[in-house]
């Protein structure tokens, strides 16, 4: 089973920046797209940022510019920079990966937790 551990949300000033993280563990064989997305109250999830196996990246409108999706293919990890902070961007962000346990198994998605990103004065 895939465990994806996120950490680094928190409460910050407009204008102020955060940096997530998302740690997979587990028996995996190979892990494709990861993908950030987040939930504001009332509000669908939406995706924020996606990043393929290869480093190719792709950003929300609203994010772009300001947020920056990477990954370390060896340490199975993700982060999102987040920088200039808006009050919209308050949200629990997920972590989202597509992940092959075996060579010959099918891919499938994994979600984390869940951390809470609150921009207020």
């Amino acid at each position: 089973q895939v465990q994806l551990v996120e950490s680094g949300g928190g409460l910050v000033q407009p204008g102020g920046s955060l940096r997530l993280s998302c740690a997979a563990s587990g028996r995996i064989f190979s892990i494709n797209d990861i993908g950030w997305y987040r939930q504001a109250p009332g509000k669908q999830r939406e995706s924020v940022a996606v990043i393929t196996r290869g480093g190719s990246t792709d950003y929300a409108d609203s994010v772009k510019g300001r947020f920056t999706i990477s990954r370390d293919n060896a340490k199975n990890t993700v982060y999102l920079q987040m920088n200039s902070l808006k009050p919209e961007d308050t949200a629990v962000y997920y972590c989202n990966c597509n992940a092959r346990l075996r060579r010959f198994d099918k891919a499938n998605d994994y979600w984390g937790q869940g951390t809470q990103v609150t921009v207020s004065s």
